[in-house]
């Protein structure tokens, strides 16, 4: 399977119309966003549900997984992960996941590189909002990795009437909206939304009623003029 699976191509999907197609374990379902490969997919970014009691396999991550809870609380060997956690397990690790109650993920696999062996953790809930230099907008920082394979993932809050100045995404950008709205000169992006902008791409964003935004930018694979 190839859905969105160009990286230097621009991507937008709304989740929430997608259907639910059921996994091979019972009571996990997805709706597949970006994916390179069948069951067992080379690269893939998903909003995955568990259903009440559900479970899945022990599993290792060749690649490592990046997820961020949505609803429910996700669990596993390591603990329970309530809306809004923020997790990151590096390439090699193992778990096996379940949902005592039900959950929904937004999760990203096989998208780390070898050597980022950092676990991550962080409460969305709890952690602080940092201004920036743009008023209405502050960004809660999750993930930076610099050098020549950059990776940098925040949550960023537009407060209602926000308008962003024309930007240029060097290294792309992925964005996930979390809650609320936002629109820019292609068009108008729900909650649930999943849009990826190619590197040196642009656009002036803007928020008419705020919103809370997942973002991954510096990933995406560079322009040979860049």
């Amino acid at each position: 399977m190839k859905l969105n699976a160009v990286l230097d191509k621009r991507a937008l999907v709304y989740s929430s119309s997608l259907p639910w197609v059921d996994s091979p374990l019972a009571g996990v379902a997805r709706r597949m966003l970006e994916r390179e490969g069948g069951e067992t997919a080379s690269r893939a970014t998903t909003v995955v549900r568990y259903d009440e009691g559900a479970s899945f396999t022990e599993h290792v991550h060749d690649m490592g997984e990046e997820f961020i809870v949505l609803k429910g609380v996700f669990s596993d060997e390591s603990g329970d992960y309530g809306e809004g956690m923020y997790v990151r397990n590096p390439p090699g690790s193992s778990h096996a996941p379940f949902a005592r109650k039900g959950c929904e993920i937004f999760v990203k696999l096989r998208q780390f590189s070898p050597e980022d062996n950092n676990v991550v953790r962080v409460n969305t809930g709890t952690s602080a909002w940092l201004p920036t230099a743009v008023e209405g907008q502050c960004v809660m920082p999750l993930y930076r990795r610099d050098g020549s394979d950059p990776e940098y993932v925040s949550l960023l809050k537009w407060s209602p009437g926000v308008r962003l100045p024309r930007h240029e995404h060097r290294g792309g950008e992925e964005v996930f909206v979390l809650k609320g709205s936002f629109g820019d000169e292609l068009g108008l992006y729900p909650e649930g939304t999943w849009l990826r902008n190619p590197d040196g791409s642009s656009h002036q964003p803007y928020s008419a009623d705020g919103c809370v935004l997942y973002i991954k930018t510096g990933h995406l694979p560079k322009l040979a003029n860049s």
